[in-house]
């Protein structure tokens, strides 16, 4: 496998949420980058704009282009474009990864400069995890496996035996385990490699890792792993160095490729939602701080609703179940509530949640840099809707440290629905 080089194209660099200088654009590159939508990742019916395009007021043919939550590098037509992510592409990289792994990665291990493109700086970080963990040779285990042999190795099979060779002694169905490299691990990684080294690569240092990480694994069965089908791989002590490159090729399978064609505009890159990054890292890393299970602390599978008739259906984030009751609710919203507080809509949306689920209320979770909390008492129900902001600055121990401290609120607010809550009571009366 050769990684993709780098063909001459025109660079648009921009950052996510903030909207860029006058770009100027062809009409042709104005309708291609316009018409490039991204499936929501809510769960929702809908699709949005990868970026919104505005006329440049007293230019012609320039804009302004705002990307929305949606993080990498895109290559449509003769445009390269970059989006970054505004909490830096390690941070970005440490949360995910410790979304889905629990892996907890150090600095250093994102050891490439701030003007690396997403692509670039995952194929580093995993040729840099590979050789840390190839350092040994590859890692090998046992697969059974079940082939026509002219020979008996291992168990006959003898139901096949009788049912396709008629008690015919030769050529034997047998069943063995091999000792072999192609095993699960290495196929993901190798599904990684394989995924960033069909993409553009700026970096020649990147394409030289993936390079050499194909050639290792040469032997190893290339696999399709679709996005919502990345099998997960059960860690001891005979392979827990493979932990980093595996999850951060768990990390490349399930978000990321992209490819879109409609007519004759084609684009391909590599994309990452910050609204599924954030959701996925605080669930987690709030399971961990509650040390609950995933079976008892996560997102609803579709069976709230708000009506008796169950024809309004509700999908928040977060539930604690206790048994077959939920004593918590809670929705995470990747977006800055800094300017003109909490959103209206996003109240009105616990307050849903809160009431349909018989709570005394529920809790917000924003993603911003510094901010108070807040505290909402709604008349006449007295139910109390919370909202929460999660600093993402600092290393991932600091991120996690805060987290624990959004978990003592979930826990007052579970015991609060666990005993009955005076201050309904309380808030009624005042009503």
């Amino acid at each position: 496998m050769a990684a993709t080089a780098t063909k001459a194209m025109r660079e648009i660099n921009l950052r996510e949420y903030q909207r860029s200088g006058p770009v100027p654009l062809s009409v042709g590159e104005r309708d291609a980058l316009g018409s490039v939508t991204i499936e929501s990742a809510t769960g929702a019916d809908k699709a949005g704009r990868l970026v919104t395009i505005e006329p440049a007021v007293g230019a012609n043919a320039e804009y302004y282009l705002t990307p929305g939550s949606t993080v990498g590098a895109l290559e449509i037509g003769g445009l390269s474009v970059i989006i970054e992510p505004k909490i830096g592409i390690p941070t970005l990289l440490s949360l995910a990864c410790y979304a889905i792994g629990k892996v907890k990665f150090r600095s250093d291990d994102f050891d490439f400069r701030d003007a690396d493109a997403l692509p670039d700086a995952l194929a580093l970080a995993l040729a840099s995890q590979a050789g840390r963990a190839f350092s040994g040779g590859l890692l090998h285990g046992y697969r059974v496996e079940e082939e026509t042999l002219p020979t008996v190795r291992g168990r006959i099979r003898f139901e096949e035996q009788l049912r396709r060779r008629f008690g015919v002694s030769f050529p034997v169905e047998a069943r063995y385990d091999e000792f072999t490299s192609d095993i699960l691990a290495n196929r993901l990684v190798k599904a990684a490699v394989y995924r960033l080294g069909g993409m553009r690569l700026r970096s020649p240092q990147a394409r030289r890792g993936l390079g050499w990480a194909a050639g290792v694994l040469d032997g190893v069965s290339l696999r399709d792993f679709p996005p919502g089908g990345v099998p997960a791989v059960a860690f001891d002590r005979l392979n827990e160095h493979y932990r980093r490159v595996v999850e951060l090729s768990r990390l490349i399978l399930r978000h990321g490729a992209f490819e879109s064609g409609r007519g004759a505009v084609r684009a391909s890159g590599f994309l990452m939602d910050m609204n599924v990054v954030f959701q996925e890292f605080v669930t987690q890393a709030l399971r961990d701080a509650l040390g609950v299970s995933d079976g008892a602390f996560g997102s609803d599978k579709g069976g709230v609703t708000l009506d008796d008739g169950g024809l309004v259906k509700l999908q928040p984030d977060l539930m604690w179940r206790d048994g077959r009751r939920c004593v918590f609710v809670g929705d995470v919203k990747y977006k800055n509530a800094t300017d003109g507080g909490v959103p209206n809509a996003d109240l009105y949306q616990m307050l849903a949640y809160a009431t349909a689920l018989d709570l005394p209320g529920g809790l917000l979770v924003y993603a911003k840099g510094e901010a108070d909390t807040a505290a909402y008492l709604v008349r006449h129900c007295g139910k109390r809707l919370e909202a929460a902001a999660l600093d993402l600055s600092g290393t991932l121990d600091d991120i996690l440290a805060r987290v624990r401290g959004i978990g003592q609120k979930v826990t007052l607010l579970r015991d609060e629905a666990r005993g009955g809550w005076p201050g309904a009571a309380v808030g009624a009366a005042a009503a």
